[in-house]
């Protein structure tokens, strides 16, 4: 069998940079780690908490979420696909979720600073498409026509080429398989292309399933 490698960590310092920065002294590299994650699940988590109730729309529209460390200052930018939702809607949130934040931290000696970026396409993304088919998958809509759907959404996005595969108990059968499809170029060999990966799990009412999507952006 092939070895397979996460793209994303295989082109780190080519065409992928680091998501989180900073420095840390060995012993407390793990601090900063958990620290890290606990920053990304709080931000999720209010997200999914509020677009439930504002919209009730099932994508919540994250791309990546960015972290940036000093002695005295975390910075954190969050992309997102759909930001009316954190923006427009109250111009309050933004400090809410920053509170929410610092109190899931506990970092009194220092400041936390919130930016917003938009992406340009939101579907261009793998994370947001991922979330968008499993919402479909939640709907008990057919595996192939939301991969189908989610191929359509990219294309539009001007991508060179997609692959989305889905594993798990699909439509309910009691094998568990692997299904996938791909539309244009996906060279995953090579280190010069720069390729959007994620994978995703979504809980439906027969178990599990895995989602992956790797996204051929451009080549360098």
């Amino acid at each position: 069998m092939g070895q397979k490698i996460n793209p994303l960590g295989f082109r780190l310092g080519t065409t992928q940079s680091h998501h989180s920065l900073w420095f840390a002294q060995p012993k407390n590299y793990s601090e900063g780690l958990q620290e890290d994650q606990k920053i990304r699940n709080c931000i999720k988590n209010y997200v999914q908490k509020n677009m439930r109730i504002s919209s009730g729309v099932g994508v919540e529209g994250i791309a990546r979420i960015e972290i940036q460390k000093r002695i005295d200052l975390i910075q954190v930018i969050i992309y997102i696909g759909f930001p009316k939702f954190l923006i427009e809607s109250r111009p309050r949130r933004v400090e809410e979720l920053q509170m929410n934040v610092q109190k899931e931290l506990h970092c009194a000696n220092r400041k936390l600073n919130i930016a917003i970026t938009r992406i340009a396409n939101p579907y261009g993304d793998p994370n947001i498409l991922a979330e968008f088919i499993a919402g479909q998958l939640k709907n008990r809509v057919s595996f192939r026509k939301a991969m189908k759907k989610a191929i359509e959404l990219t294309e539009l996005a001007n991508t060179k080429g997609i692959q989305v595969q889905i594993a798990g108990r699909i439509d309910g059968k009691e094998i568990a398989r692997v299904e996938w499809i791909r539309e244009g170029r996906v060279p995953l060999q090579t280190i010069g292309a720069k390729i959007d990966y994620c994978s995703y799990t979504v809980r439906t009412i027969y178990g599990v399933l895995g989602i992956k999507i790797w996204i051929f952006v451009d080549e360098e």
